[in-house]
């Protein structure tokens, strides 16, 4: 159950971080109007290539390990499968 909860929560995240940094939300950020040198950063399209790599980054880690997850179910299936057949024997 964790390990579903954390795909789905690097999913999660992984979507807002290749998102959010090319919307309008991203240009009205309230620390950034105050640190220009801040602002300057956060407009500037090689970090918000960067944090968007990140979200693929994540998106990825959450679909390993929903992929792991459900490989998991399956080799468990398997196994309960042959016991129970080698248990009638």
């Amino acid at each position: 159950m964790m390990r579903l909860i954390r795909s789905a929560l690097f999913l999660e995240f992984g979507l807002m971080l290749i998102v959010l940094p090319w919307s309008a939300y991203w240009d009205r950020n309230y620390f950034a109007s105050f640190v220009p040198v801040l602002r300057a950063l956060m407009i500037n399209n090689f970090v918000r290539g960067a944090v968007s790599g990140l979200g693929i980054i994540n998106v990825v880690a959450g679909v390993s390990e929903l992929l792991s997850v459900y490989a998991g179910r399956q080799s468990a299936a398997s196994l309960t499968i042959g016991r129970s057949h080698t248990a009638e024997e």
